[in-house]
């Protein structure tokens, strides 16, 4: 460990941690050191007596319980299996390259150099303890130690942490730019080969282990009983070592920055403003472009190669953002890996595991997709099968078909049945009518799909979507409507999928640490559920989608800021949104169909549903 303020800061506190367990092992073996003075004491005849046998009698038992308990709390907390990030891991016969850059910024630093490098689908670095046997690597001959020394899968020296890089940092940073925002990172390892600091993170990662373990849902009492215990004192030592715990964190940050900055600094100040960049581009990308997906059961393959497009597409449109598109022509740090499609195909899916609790392998309703295909595959099908939602409702709800002199004779779905009935203010209509009980006369029949009349409410136990405070501020029907399609939504989530689940097939590069837990996914949502109101708008602006492509030739299209969008001769439309609001808001189409008039879009013709 160096001579650095914070390093010395760091190890104080971890002194402080160790010495806070020393403490909680002194008061386990209080009992037993008592008992055995007493007992020690019958054989001089020195502590004879009745008082002296009955504390002999009642502190030895009471000195075995306090050991056994002592010894089973630091069995679970030795075993416990600490947190680990989920990530995909990258061999260096996948990157010789980058780990080579790692190897020679390490030396730079002199510091150790990082056990492995693991990606994660994140704008975020830092170096991750996996030394426990949990955690253990594969051989040697599998798994190779960057720093070269030792080829024996057990080692004697310690191991140093593993090395996670943010896979969107790949992609759009330069190889300097890499270099200079890893520097702090790496120059980290160098305070945590010390043993103090290594044996203090130890002890508080264990405890928090055996807190996680305590915690799971158990059906045996006896067991139930036992964990509360050891989750209570796990949970007392945590508190007792938090402040320093965090500080140790905070020396050894401060430690790592100090020592980075004989390391392209002026060049870190430059390459901070691209990771602030690629987290908004990246974050841009996954709740307009990828989250549409994956509610379609298609998940983006190349996430990462998307992140650039979008910043590309962004320094276009924003003259804040001129001058990083320039930056391209530079190689990018995607470079440095040897199959950067492989990679990026991985941590893509790993991305829509994590935010969106996706299967863990691709199936027959969780496919890849290209972004070459994203709109025809994903765009078109999700306005159509939005679209079909949307009438399936208003069957159900028996809102008869449009009427009027340009009213098809047929019963086909129409965007002016939708208008019209959102525009129709009569008594019928009320915040708290339940609409029809059946469909009308003329009505569109209810198809394979469609739910029963009497199905159109929310399913058992869930709220009323009518009571929702968001539906305030909206006329009557777009009310109704909003609520019925709030509740086919939520029941067809609820139905159980008709596909049988196929196994997961394994990773491009699978990780043989995978040992998160996965049973609360998605780990990071990355929206609160749609409101109803929301879910109307997405439902209208697909209906009017619909109408525009089937009537007047418009074509799906994916714009990387704004997710789907409808292109007219090639150009995006970015005005129908507030004309939708003004419908569901004021019942008032008559922006609407000024807009549909002058783009040519015929709202009586039928359309295609999906």
């Amino acid at each position: 460990m160096g001579v650095e303020a914070g390093a010395q800061a760091a190890r104080a506190r971890a002194l402080a941690v160790l010495r806070i367990r020393s403490r909680a092992l002194a008061v386990a073996l209080l009992p037993a050191a008592v008992a055995v003075v007493l007992l020690a004491g019958t054989v001089g005849d020195r502590l004879a007596g009745p008082v002296w046998d009955a504390a002999r009698w009642v502190l030895t038992p009471f000195a075995v319980l306090v050991l056994l308990a002592a010894a089973g709390i630091a069995l679970v907390v030795a075993r416990a299996r600490p947190a680990m990030s989920p990530t995909v891991p990258v061999t260096e016969e996948a990157a010789p390259d980058l780990y080579r850059m790692v190897r020679d910024l390490a030396d730079r630093l002199d510091v150790p150099a990082p056990s492995a490098i693991a990606l994660t689908p994140d704008c975020d670095s830092w170096l991750e303890d996996r030394t426990h046997p949990a955690h253990a690597p594969p051989p040697a001959e599998e798994h190779r130690d960057i720093a070269g020394a030792g080829k024996q899968a057990h080692r004697r020296h310690p191991v140093a942490p593993v090395l996670v890089i943010g896979s969107p940092f790949l992609w759009w940073m330069r190889v300097g730019e890499l270099r200079a925002v890893l520097a702090p990172v790496i120059a980290g390892t160098g305070p945590s080969a010390h043993p103090d600091i290594a044996a203090a993170r130890r002890f508080v990662r264990g405890l928090d282990a055996a807190v996680a373990v305590a915690s799971e849902p158990r059906r045996d009492p006896v067991s139930r009983a036992v964990l509360a215990g050891v989750g209570w004192v796990a949970r007392l030592l945590l508190r007792s070592c938090r402040v320093h715990a965090a500080e140790l964190e905070r020396g050894v940050a401060a430690a790592a920055a100090e020592r980075a900055q004989a390391v392209d600094y002026g060049l870190r100040i430059v390459a901070q403003e691209q990771v602030g960049l690629a987290y908004a581009g990246w974050d841009r990308l996954l709740t307009r472009v990828a989250l549409p997906a994956w509610r379609m059961g298609r998940w983006p393959s190349r996430l990462d190669a998307g992140v650039v497009a979008a910043l590309t597409e962004l320094s276009r449109r924003d003259r804040l953002a001129e001058g990083f598109a320039s930056r391209l022509g530079e190689r990018p740090a995607c470079d440095l890996l040897e199959e950067p499609g492989t990679v990026d195909e991985a941590a893509s899916l790993l991305a829509a595991r994590l935010f969106h609790g996706g299967p863990a392998g691709p199936g027959p309703d969780w496919s890849p997709v290209d972004w070459s295909a994203y709109p025809d595959e994903v765009v078109d099908r999700k306005w159509r099968l939005d679209a079909a939602r949307l009438h399936r409702v208003l069957d159900a709800m028996g809102v008869r078909p449009a009427t009027g002199p340009t009213a098809p004779a047929t019963v086909a779905p129409t965007l002016s049945r939708v208008l019209d009935h959102l525009t129709d203010t009569g008594p019928a209509w009320t915040a708290g009518s339940t609409g029809a009980t059946g469909p009308a006369a003329g009505s569109i029949g209810p198809g394979p799909d469609t739910a029963p009349p009497e199905a159109a409410g929310p399913p058992p136990g869930r709220p009323d979507p009518l009571d929702d405070e968001d539906l305030a501020g909206t006329t009557a029907p777009s009310a109704t409507l909003a609520a019925r399609l709030s509740a086919e939504l939520a029941r067809e989530e609820a139905a159980p999928s008709t596909a049988a689940p196929s196994p997961a097939s394994p990773s491009p590069t699978p990780d043989p640490a995978a040992l998160w837990d996965d049973r609360a996914l998605p780990l990071f949502p990355l929206q609160p559920p749609r409101t109803a109101r929301e879910l109307l708008a997405d439902h209208l602006t697909a209906m009017v989608c619909c109408a525009a492509m089937d009537t007047a030739g418009a074509t799906p299209g994916l714009d990387w800021l704004d997710g789907p969008t409808l292109l007219i001769d090639g150009e995006r439309t970015a005005d129908l949104a507030p004309k939708v609001l003004t419908l569901i808001e004021d019942g008032d189409a008559t922006p609407l169909r000024v807009w549909l008039s002058q783009l040519g879009i015929r709202p009586e013709k039928p359309v295609r549903l999906g």
